[in-house]
């Protein structure tokens, strides 16, 4: 009979960028977060890799996995780049591939900063 213990895996805390629109105005701070986001998702080709690494079966993809899109491959890496940097995917490298990961907290935090609206 073994001492260990396993331990129960804990979903990380859903950080929002901002709070709701309709609880208070946005610091210059959180606004500027917040654009950043927004704009990466206003190109029709960073929303459409969004949603298809958002969509893929196991929550990531690899970017040999979403390279038809509609534009070459270099012009998706350049996408997938930015939606990186603006705080909406994680990727780690494995080998010569890239995979792409949407933050749960992200999509969550985003939801909850627009669900109080209407």
């Amino acid at each position: 009979m073994s001492n260990v213990k396993a331990l129960p895996l804990l979903e990380p805390a859903v950080e929002p960028c901002c709070p709701p629109l309709t609880e208070r105005p946005l610091t210059a701070d959180e606004a500027v977060r917040t654009a950043a986001m927004f704009k990466a998702l206003g190109d029709p080709v960073r929303l459409r890799l969004f949603s298809l690494v958002a969509s893929h079966e196991g929550g990531e993809a690899c970017v040999c996995d979403i390279s038809d899109v509609g534009v070459s491959q270099p012009t998706v890496s350049h996408h997938l780049k930015k939606l990186k940097e603006a705080g909406l995917l994680a990727s780690e490298r494995r080998g010569t591939w890239v995979y792409y990961r949407v933050e749960p907290s992200v999509v969550a935090a985003m939801g909850q900063m627009l669900g109080t609206m209407g």
